[in-house]
This record gives C-alpha cells, sequence and structure tokens, in this order.
C-alpha cells in the first residue's frame, strides 16, 4: 500500500508536466499571423499561460478586434499546436520520475488541462505518460476554465477521490487559484519565474520558486508523505 495514503493527485498538463509552452507560443503566432498581427511576443503569451485555449482565443479576438469567429481561431490554433505537439513534445524528467513513483504504488492521477483533448492525448501519446495517466479532463469538457474549479472538481469525480484528499500540481496562477477554490492542497511550481509572488501561489502548500529547475521528484514525494501523515489519515 501506498505512504500517501488516500491522496489522489492531479496534474495540470502545459509547463507542468511538460514543456509545452514554446509549441503554444509559437502555434499563437503562426494563428494571429495568420489573421494579421504579425508582433504577438513571448512576453503576450506569457500573459496567457493557465487560461484554457477557448479562453485565450476569445482574448485574442478582443484584444486584436478580429473578425474571425472564436470558433475558427480555436481550431487553426489547435491545427497549429498539434502539428508541433506530435514531433516535439518533451515531458520535464523530474515530473515523469514522480509520476512513475506515484503510479507504481496505486495512487488515483489524474490530468486536468486547459487545452484541448486531442492536444492532451497527443502530448501524453508522445511523451509515453499515457501509460500511466489514463484519466484526462479538459477545459473544453466543463462549463468554466481555471481560476474556476470545475476542471480540478472533475478531475476528482472521475477518479473517485474527495476534493480535500486532492493534491494538484500546477504551474500558473489561474491553476493554483483553481485549486484553492476546489478545496485542494497545491505543489505549486512557477512556468514564469517573474510570477512566484503572484497572491494566487501563496495559497499552495509547497511552492517552489525555482520553477522546474528546482523541481525535485523525492521532494515532491516527501511533501506529499509529510501531507498523509499529519491530516489526510486519520487514525482509523
Amino acid at each position: 500500500m501506498s505512504t500517501l495514503g488516500d491522496i489522489s493527485v492531479i496534474f495540470d498538463l502545459d509547463g507542468t508536466l511538460v514543456d509545452s509552452e514554446p509549441n503554444y507560443y509559437e502555434a499563437g503566432r503562426l494563428t494571429l499571423a495568420e489573421y494579421g498581427v504579425p508582433d504577438f511576443t513571448w512576453a503576450d503569451h506569457e500573459t496567457y499561460v493557465g487560461i484554457s485555449t477557448q479562453e485565450t482565443v476569445a482574448d485574442w479576438k478582443r484584444r486584436y478586434a478580429l473578425t474571425a469567429p472564436v470558433e475558427e481561431l480555436l481550431a487553426v490554433k489547435n491545427r497549429h499546436y498539434l502539428e508541433l505537439a506530435r514531433t516535439s513534445a518533451r515531458a520535464y524528467p523530474e515530473m515523469r520520475r514522480l509520476v512513475e513513483r506515484l503510479a507504481a504504488e496505486g495512487v488515483p492521477l489524474a490530468v486536468a488541462s486547459g487545452s484541448s483533448p486531442e492536444a492532451i492525448g497527443a502530448i501524453l501519446a508522445r511523451t509515453g505518460l499515457d501509460a500511466h495517466l489514463r484519466t484526462v479532463v479538459s477545459a473544453d469538457e466543463v462549463a468554466r476554465g481555471k481560476p474556476a474549479p470545475d476542471v480540478f472538481l472533475e478531475a476528482a469525480r472521475r477518479i473517485g477521490a474527495a476534493p480535500a484528499h486532492c493534491v494538484v500540481l500546477e504551474d500558473a496562477a489561474p491553476g493554483a487559484a483553481a485549486a484553492h477554490a476546489a478545496g485542494m492542497r497545491c505543489i505549486a511550481v512557477p512556468y514564469v519565474a517573474a510570477q512566484a509572488d503572484a497572491p494566487e501561489f501563496a495559497t499552495a502548500g509547497l511552492l517552489v520558486r525555482g520553477g522546474q529547475d528546482a523541481f525535485t521528484a523525492r521532494a515532491a514525494y516527501d511533501w506529499l508523505a509529510e501531507q498523509a501523515r499529519a491530516s489526510f489519515c486519520p487514525e482509523r
């Protein structure tokens, strides 16, 4: 039996499990260039980290006064992204180690992401993480994306876990806020280092200020075990 007791773990995907933000930026840049916006920068992209693809393109439509329907923009961006994801998605090594250890112990696992179901599937297949992460929820499947808690609550429902027994791993402020709103604990690994002091991250139980460069599977597992001992597993 796992030393983590009743804990279940829900992973964000982009920027948390996999280094996919460069691909999302490139997909966004290519999409906007097709619609007459040639100067979309990485700094522009960073403002959308942690926000669902659908909400991102809806904001583009307003911000850049685009005439194309949101559905069309979404389809074009997803097409560009899938072309990149199928050839270059890369899992963070320490995150892979954590997933493999948790899966080996039988800890219930899920992925809850703002990406489309097709994008999530392509990335998990490309990285081989689909062998361990079979429960997947896209923001497309719930009423509201992050920072609303919907995607995490649906993931908990699908794995049969009480929200209070779930720990979320997140890289973005909206995701940390969503985890808090869902009544879940959070390990925050900020993708954008400059955002580590964002108030949303203050709600995280463990904040890895150095991002992926400072994250280790061992430290995360030890923290989870400590949480299990402290409050998730009362005496029976």
